[in-house]
């Protein structure tokens, strides 16, 4: 009788390295900013352990009540932050494995690359980022504390919410590997020099391009936000399926699948075909192009093993895991589109008003008046800010000490917007609800 064998850490790190491409980045070479004992009866890699931890978390719970383009409340169908979050994770494998690279560091990051995301969508990140800046209409820091305390952006707070919000543990945030961490920041643009409280820059490389599987998690990304936006966009009406199939990327879709099977079709059956296509057409491209950049790398620095790729592995640009220049045409012109008929029309944009002036009020309410805030976090601006705790102070000193000490410390700012970042919509508009329209029966 065969016995079935138990393939635990040792094993599947030796399973995993003869599977994955030289240019691929083994679990065994994972590090973290505290290092750990890894155990070795463990039946998970280092990576798919860093996955485990960002489902587990609450953050990533809190992205099915969070917005992507059409706020979720309205009907059963749109996307979420979440189902994008998913929808991203397996685009992002499929290009992990196409390309031999490693699928689980591309999962756990595609996972958490948006943990750090405000609610209302875009237009939540953009409000934030304005007030901080001093530049919101509506709402003014004072200009001592608008120039220390830094920018916003949802890749950067992602980093924050897994470093330090998340606690499952003794120490603060997920401990995860430096790798998931560097791909998780660097999906979307970054800086060196930007303006943001980077809780531990250690094993960013910050000044360098990301590695090959982080390159996948942020196409697959943007390959993900187009096609669906422009899938709830058909479904919501915004704009109809005829005007889409006029584009240039969609007849190269139609003569792909054959003009006359696919007129044939009724039109919900040719949308999804669409839909299908274009995700198809973008994620292919990106599979052989990024091949043959790979492969060029690799012939130029005559890279035969993987410990030679190891040496040269942060000489790679951040576009080699990317589209041909013909396919990315394609794209752009679709995400104009996108941009021009869903995106900037009148029931986007009045969600987005909707949105401002919700993030706004909110901030300018816990700003004006900290007693509001929960114990929690003026716990932490006793303790992380050495602010005096408004609870234990006598209610005459409660005014002078709000504006004394409160109003002109940055760190202030930001609690508040690290507590707004992590709202879904819901909450934040039943926030809103109760501290901008009481009713007498409401509950406080």
């Amino acid at each position: 009788m065969t016995e079935t064998i138990v393939r635990r850490r040792t094993q599947l790190e030796v399973d995993e390295t003869s599977r994955l491409s030289l240019h691929a980045i083994r679990s065994s070479e994972a590090t973290r900013r505290r290092k750990v004992e890894e155990d070795p009866s463990d039946i998970r890699l280092a990576f798919q352990r860093d996955r485990d931890r960002i489902l587990h978390s609450r953050a990533f719970r809190r992205l099915k009540h969070k917005t992507q383009v059409f706020v979720p409340h309205v009907g059963d169908h749109p996307r979420t932050r979440l189902t994008h979050t998913l929808e991203v994770g397996q685009l992002a494998r499929t290009i992990a494995r196409a390309l031999g690279l490693n699928e689980d560091l591309a999962e756990a990051a595609a996972l958490g690359h948006d943990l750090g995301h405000t609610a209302f969508g875009h237009t939540g990140e953009s409000v934030l980022d304005e007030i901080l800046r001093g530049v919101n209409h509506e709402f003014s820091l004072p200009e001592n504390v608008s120039s220390a305390v830094g920018r916003f952006k949802h890749n950067y707070q992602s980093l924050r919410v897994v470093d330090l919000f998340e606690r499952r543990y003794d120490l603060p945030g997920l401990n995860l590997s430096d790798q998931v961490r560097e791909a998780i920041l660097k999906h979307t643009s970054w800086k060196v020099d930007y303006p943001f409280p980077v809780p531990d820059p250690g094993g960013l490389f910050l000044d360098k391009p990301c590695h090959f599987e982080g390159q996948a998690v942020a196409v697959a990304d943007e390959i993900a936000q187009q096609t669906h936006d422009l899938e709830d966009g058909l479904r919501a009406g915004s704009v109809d399926l005829e005007t889409v199939e006029e584009l240039a990327v969609s007849q190269r879709v139609i003569s792909e699948i054959g003009s006359d099977p696919y007129f044939r079709n009724q039109p919900w059956i040719r949308q999804n075909s669409l839909i299908r296509g274009l995700i198809r057409l973008f994620v292919l491209d990106v599979v052989e192009s990024s091949a043959a950049r790979i492969d060029r790398f690799l012939g130029r620095h005559e890279i035969s093993d993987h410990e030679s790729f190891s040496g040269q592995a942060r000489e790679v640009s951040q576009t080699t895991v990317w589209m041909s220049a013909e396919v990315e045409e394609f794209f752009l012109e679709l995400k104009g589109f996108i941009y021009a008929k869903i995106i900037n029309q009148g029931p986007v944009s009045r969600q987005d008003w909707r949105a401002r002036k919700v993030v706004t009020a909110l901030f300018g309410a816990y700003w004006s008046e900290p007693t509001i805030l929960p114990d929690y976090l003026l716990m932490r601006a006793t303790e992380e800010l050495d602010l005096p705790h408004i609870r234990d102070l006598p209610l005459k000193r409660v005014a002078a000490t709000v504006a004394e000490r409160y109003h002109s410390t940055p760190g202030f700012a930001r609690l508040i917007v690290d507590h707004l970042a992590g709202m879904s919509d819901r909450f934040a508009l039943e926030e809103y609800r109760t501290l901008q329209l009481p009713s007498p029966d409401q509950d406080i």
